[in-house]
């Protein structure tokens, strides 16, 4: 990896996401040597990448490069690469562009979509927890429309322009509130000569109400917001498969749609030489103490949704989400730290600054400590939080004309069909919508 050799101790960062940034920022002129490596040479801000996939947002407005972030830190190193194995007896990573020894490791590589093993939903719905996947989703909501233009089938046409949005989470709450304004405002004036209203947004939660891991308050606000929206919500039904075309359930409800987005679980992106069934906890996620250490080692340390620190409070481990990650590599940065300086570790003791989710233009719902609060006031909370922690003084300024002029103007101008999008096995729907 063209990486000198250095007298002061190597840490490895494995994962430029939340928890991998705060940790280099940490680290920043101590007496150590940093090698941040990551399969993307930007981060990623997940919680707006519903906004991409409907238009409402470029994708470089929520990336940033990973070099830029660690500009001018002396004794750091970043290279684009994909962690193949870990060899924890030599202390060595394998990667696609070569291996490299570490002193202690820090595994921070975050989570990916979870099928529960349903091959026919993974092969045929949408995921969208990478830029790229939300690109492909934008692409093919916007091809089906056109696609809609073109048959006389009047149930072909009704299934392009339906979506089934599997997962009452934020995601899913979220993306069903944008695709509800998009028929709403935009639609309409796009395709004059299409019946847009005939379009259905089905969010389709298993269980028995949504956002369940907010207050039951704001469970029932967004819900309430979501219908005024005209988005049906659909609980205690568990999406069983798809195949392409015809959605099923475990209930007598099914549904036909060319588009099912999958937002209904999340696991762990685990590393071989790691995955060993004595290291990981439900869902992949890696068991570490209250120090990050992982179970079984003290030079290799995991932070954010890859671990699983069970508490008191938290005995499933903190929420996989951005603030855990981020004071879980802010923590293990300070310890690291009094580590080099022969100082004990202090254990992590997670600081629960909220919940929020949007639902919509002027609609959201906020949980914090103290105080829970929905509607207008809610939603300039979630937008000023979410400008806050975004990467880049320039993202942020873009990211809020882009609010300013959408919700001016109700429009999204990233509706572009930058590259068309077709699954590699893609079923004939033409031949499925004949049956």
């Amino acid at each position: 990896m063209n990486i000198p050799q250095s007298s002061n101790p190597r840490f490895v960062i494995i994962g430029g996401g939340f928890g991998g940034i705060a940790l280099a920022k940490k680290l920043r002129d101590k007496e150590a040597q940093v090698v941040l490596l990551d399969k993307h040479n930007y981060h990623n801000f997940q919680p707006l990448l519903y906004q991409v996939s409907t238009g409402g947002l470029e994708p470089d407005s929520i990336a940033y490069p990973i070099r830029k972030v660690l500009q001018g830190y002396p004794n750091f190193y970043f290279r684009l690469a994909n962690v193949l194995e870990i060899d924890t007896n030599k202390r060595k990573i394998s990667t696609n562009i070569g291996d490299i020894n570490y002193d202690y490791l820090v595994v921070a590589t975050g989570s990916q979509t979870n099928y529960f093993g349903n091959k026919g939903i993974e092969a045929m719905g949408m995921a969208m927890k990478t830029i790229p996947q939300s690109l492909n989703l934008r692409s093919l909501i916007l091809e089906n429309f056109e696609q809609a233009l073109l048959t006389d089938d009047l149930h072909a046409r009704d299934a392009l322009m339906n979506f089934v949005i599997v997962g009452g989470g934020p995601t899913g709450v979220e993306l069903a509130g944008a695709l509800a304004e998009i028929k709403k405002g935009i639609l309409p004036k796009d395709y004059p000569d299409l019946d847009t209203r005939r379009a259905q947004i089905n969010l389709v939660q298993a269980g028995d109400r949504l956002l369940p891991a907010m207050s039951e308050v704001a469970s029932r606000k967004a819900e309430r917001f979501l219908e005024e929206l005209g988005v049906n919500v659909w609980k205690n039904i568990r999406v069983a498969d798809y195949d392409g075309l015809h959605v099923t359930t475990d209930t007598d409800t099914s549904f036909n749609t060319a588009t099912l987005v999958w937002a209904a679980g999340v696991s762990a992106v685990s590393i071989k030489g790691l995955d060993a069934k004595e290291f990981l906890c439900r869902g992949n996620r890696l068991k570490v103490n209250e120090f990050h250490q992982v179970e079984g080692f003290k030079e290799i340390f995991a932070i954010g949704d890859v671990a699983q620190m069970e508490t008191e409070d938290f005995p499933n481990g903190h929420p996989m989400m951005a603030q855990p990650a981020i004071q879980q590599g802010r923590n293990l940065g300070d310890n690291l730290v009094r580590l080099l300086e022969n100082k004990p570790m202090k254990p992590f003791v997670y600081k629960d600054k909220g919940s929020m989710a949007t639902v919509g233009r002027n609609k959201a719902v906020v949980d914090l400590p103290k105080v829970k609060f929905q509607g207008v006031f809610a939603w300039f909370v979630w937008m000023f939080v979410h400008l806050y922690f975004l990467i880049g003084f320039r993202n942020r300024v873009v990211v809020f004309i882009n609010w300013v002029y959408n919700y001016v103007r109700f429009d999204r101008e990233a509706r572009l069909i930058i590259r068309p999008f077709k699954k590699q096995n893609q079923v004939d729907r033409n031949k499925l919508m004949q049956d």
